[in-house]
């Protein structure tokens, strides 16, 4: 892209965010002069440290359009609860001068509102690790005004417990949000909204069955920062090659001169179901139900051809990665970023796409528009929207979204131990499967039209039973094909095969969810029946049954059987 462009956009958003004074930026980085550069990536990293403590606290903020004026009520009274940064009288006050000076990690402070907090004890535990150090002696602010998810009641008591006095009333700064989110797409407000700003939301789990192909406007939506204006006809995707120096821009309409290529393709949050499993015990994340799925048709060119064109060597692969840039950047001026395996991308079995249209038509904004990659069966977070740079690199993303997130620990792990180093990238996901009806909760006839009472078998015993109908989704990624999906209603004593609803690509090709239904015997006078479901893929991988043994700090693979309570009228 356009240098000039690239630059007045960065600084046009920049614009929207307000700072601690300059000379608590100049204290912050004289200090950490003396650092080793893993601490003084002081420019560009700000924004990064500050998302790593978006994972302090996850949280659920559903909103429905029949429950939104209930769910503002309640928000009200639960920050009431609480008056993070308010001025205190009975404590110290501090010059934003002094402020900064407390940069290290023997003495680490920052402001919020009239608040200043010493959090020092809390850097060992801190999520983004060793980052946070860039944050230090600066307001976090508008970093939480990028990342609304930090603003809840939780972690405004975390915070709190950190006081220790006042900002000085000359130091305080306006970090008013209004201007930076002023811009944002209309969302269909049957949408189920997880956070406001940025905005994450998940598709109702009866939209999800209701469309093979899920409605534009009811795909789930998640994003990181907010969403850019990028003009189509003025957009160009710069594709650098490190090891020769070489580059070469991309119009839109360069872009079409290339074979034009489709892929029917499910995209899932890697923290999907992430809810089910923080009942095992507390993870980070936004709190995900089963709606963070959705399918589409994607259209565009094939990353493929796009790199050949540029003289990429497809034999030359080993050790390189395809780092994959966004337009969209936070409040340092960072732009989003991630990158996946060089051999992937050229993969032509993998089908990595850059897509301009979505179930025929142009993206909409809140999915790339007017350019995103398709990384199919991959964790979402790899399909960057609002794409602008694509890198051929000897080195993964060195951006926190991929260096600290996005990877798996075992059970034992804690923020205290992980080492995101050693960590894997996931790059596919596994086997999953959720039932979208009856949702929890629900009363359901135990005979459904057509049906009459018969007896099957229960762990060698026959036992009376009607029939109630199941519906939900199932999904594998890397390609591999969902094969069966099995449920029960007696606690895995036996199980029901259910009818799938498929995409016909091949297998190794399957990227696409699949629908099931199935009817399902149920005992003839039991008042309410625990529905269990899972699926097995084309590799013979089925889900665990539980989620004790695939816990994880992230709460991400989150894909135990899925479990739905039910009361049952006969």
């Amino acid at each position: 892209m356009d240098n000039a462009v690239t630059l007045s956009r960065s600084l046009k958003l920049r614009n929207k965010f307000s700072y601690l004074p300059a000379l608590s930026h100049h204290y912050n980085y004289e200090e950490y002069k003396g650092y080793s550069e893993k601490y003084r990536n002081f420019n560009w990293n700000v924004g990064a440290a500050i998302l790593a403590s978006v994972l302090v606290s996850s949280t659920s903020t559903d909103v429905s359009s029949d429950k939104l004026k209930k769910n503002k009520q309640e928000k009200t009274e639960k920050y009431k609860i609480i008056e993070a940064g308010e001025k205190k009288p009975n404590l110290p006050t501090y010059r934003a001068e002094e402020i900064s000076k407390h940069n290290t990690k023997n003495s680490f402070w920052v402001t919020y509102r009239h608040g200043v907090y010493d959090v020092t004890s809390f850097l060992p535990s801190h999520p983004g690790g060793e980052q946070i150090y860039n944050a230090a002696g600066l307001s976090i602010e508008p970093f939480w005004n990028v990342y609304g998810m930090h603003k809840t009641k939780e972690v405004y008591e975390l915070l709190e417990s950190y006081r220790i006095g006042n900002l000085h009333d000359d130091d305080l700064v306006d970090h008013s949000d209004e201007e930076l989110w002023a811009t944002e797409p209309y969302r269909d407000p049957r949408l189920i909204v997880k956070t406001a700003k940025p905005f994450n939301a998940e598709i109702p789990p009866e939209y999800q069955i209701a469309h093979f192909d899920t409605p534009n406007e009811l795909f789930y939506v998640r994003q990181h920062m907010p969403v850019p204006e990028l003009d189509a006809g003025a957009h160009r995707v710069r594709v650098v090659l490190e090891d020769t120096g070489h580059s070469r821009e991309f119009s839109l309409q360069q872009l079409r001169s290339l074979p034009a290529a489709s892929v029917r393709a499910a995209l899932m949050c890697a923290g999907n179901r992430r809810s089910e499993m923080h009942k095992v015990k507390p993870v980070k994340g936004i709190d995900w139900a089963g709606g963070a799925i959705s399918n589409a048709v994607w259209s565009g060119v094939y990353l493929r051809d796009v790199l050949l064109t540029c003289g990429v060597d497809p034999d030359d692969t080993e050790g390189k990665h395809v780092i994959l840039t966004g337009a969209d950047i936070d409040a340092t001026g960072q732009n989003f970023s991630t990158s996946i395996p060089l051999r992937l991308a050229l993969d032509a079995s993998a089908r990595v796409l850059l897509a301009t249209h979505m179930n025929g038509e142009p993206l909409p904004p809140d999915h790339g528009r007017p350019l995103r990659v398709i990384v199919p069966g991959a964790p979402a977070v790899r399909s960057v929207k609002w794409l602008e740079c694509i890198t051929i690199s000897s080195e993964e993303s060195s951006s926190h979204w991929h260096k600290k997130d996005y990877r798996a620990f075992n059970p034992s792990t804690t923020w205290e131990s992980a080492d995101f180093e050693r960590a894997p990238p996931v790059y596919s996901l596994p086997v999953t499967s959720a039932i979208c009806a009856p949702r929890h909760g629900d009363t359901v006839t135990a005979a459904g039209e057509g049906a009459t009472p018969r007896t099957y078998t229960s762990q060698h015993a026959l036992v009376l039973c009607t029939l109630t109908t199941c519906a939900g989704y199932a999904y594998s990624g890397g390609g591999a094909r969902v094969v069966r999906v099995d449920v029960s209603a007696d606690g895995g004593r036996s199980w029901t095969e259910a009818r799938l609803q498929q995409d016909a690509a091949p297998h190794r090709e399957h990227y696409a969810w699949t629908l099931w239904t199935v009817r399902l015997p149920v005992p003839a006078h039991a008042t309410q029946a625990e529905l269990w479901v899972k699926a097995t893929d084309g590799n013979l991988n089925t889900q665990p049954e539980t989620f004790e043994h695939i816990w994880n700090i992230r709460g991400i693979l989150s894909n135990a059987y899925h479990r739905v309570t039910v009361r049952l009228q006969h």
